[in-house]
C-alpha cells in the first residue's frame, strides 16, 4: 500500500501537464497544436498512472451514479454561468475555429473531468481529510498524513469539512479570479456529490456534464465570454 507522497506524481501529474502545455505562448503554438498536444501527452500520463488511482466506483449502481452525476452537471452549469456573469463582459464574436474548438471540447468533455477529479476529490480532497484527523492527536499531522496515511483507507463517501473547504480551496485557484464565485459553488456541489453518491464517477459524469453543456450554450447563444 503506497503512501499518499508516494502518490503525489501519479495524481498530480496529468493536472500540471495539461496546464503546463495551455501556459505556452499562442505564437509559439497554435490552439489546435496546443489542445492536440494536451489530448497526447495528458491521456499518456493518464494511462501511465491507472494503476495507482483510485476506485472511480462505489458501492452504489454506477448507471444510477451516472445519472445523478448528469443531474449534478447540469445544474453546476447554471450556477456556472449565474456566478460568472457579474464578472465577464459580452463578446461580439469568436476567433475561434471549428477543429480548435472541437479539440477543446474533446479536451474539457473527456479529460479534465477525469483527471480533475482524481486530483481534487481524488486525492486533496482525500489528504486532507486524513490531515485534519492527525491533527486532532497532535504532532506534524501533514508530515503523517503524508508519510503514514494511504489513501486506500479512506472510505467511499467519507468526508469532514476541513477536506471540503480545503479542496474546494485548491479547485478554485485552478481558476481565472473572475470564476472564483463559481468555482467555490462548484467545488462545494462535487463534494456534496462525493458525500451523497460516495463515488467518484458520479463528480467525473458531473464535470463532464457541465463542461459538454457550457460549451453548448456558448456555441449555440454565442455568448462567447464563458468560453
Amino acid at each position: 500500500m503506497l503512501t499518499n507522497r508516494q502518490l503525489i506524481l501519479p495524481y498530480m501529474a496529468p493536472y500540471l501537464a495539461y496546464v503546463a502545455i495551455a501556459s505556452i505562448p499562442g505564437d509559439l503554438l497554435s490552439r489546435e497544436v496546443n489542445y492536440g498536444l494536451r489530448l497526447v501527452v495528458v491521456t499518456a500520463l493518464l494511462l501511465w498512472a491507472r494503476r495507482w488511482y483510485c476506485s472511480l466506483t462505489g458501492p452504489g449502481s454506477p448507471l444510477v451514479s451516472a445519472l445523478w452525476g448528469i443531474g449534478a452537471g447540469v445544474v453546476g452549469t447554471g450556477l456556472w454561468i449565474v456566478l460568472l456573469a457579474p464578472f465577464v463582459t459580452a463578446k461580439a464574436g469568436s476567433d475561434w475555429s471549428g477543429l480548435s474548438f472541437a479539440l477543446r471540447l474533446v479536451a474539457a468533455g473527456l479529460l479534465v473531468p477525469v483527471f480533475e477529479e482524481l486530483m481534487m476529490r481524488g486525492y486533496v480532497f482525500r489528504l486532507a481529510l486524513q490531515w485534519g484527523r492527525e491533527r486532532g492527536r497532535g504532532g506534524a499531522a501533514l508530515q503523517a498524513a503524508l508519510d503514514e496515511r494511504s489513501l486506500e483507507e479512506v472510505g467511499a463517501g467519507e468526508w469532514s469539512w476541513i477536506a471540503v473547504i480545503v479542496s474546494t480551496l485548491v479547485f478554485t485557484a485552478g481558476h481565472g479570479m473572475p470564476e472564483w464565485p463559481a468555482a467555490i459553488a462548484y467545488g462545494l456541489l462535487m463534494c456534496a456529490l462525493w458525500a451523497w453518491r460516495r463515488d467518484l464517477l458520479s463528480c467525473v459524469v458531473a464535470h463532464a456534464t457541465t463542461n459538454i453543456a457550457l460549451a453548448a450554450y456558448v456555441w449555440t447563444s454565442g455568448n462567447w465570454q464563458y468560453w
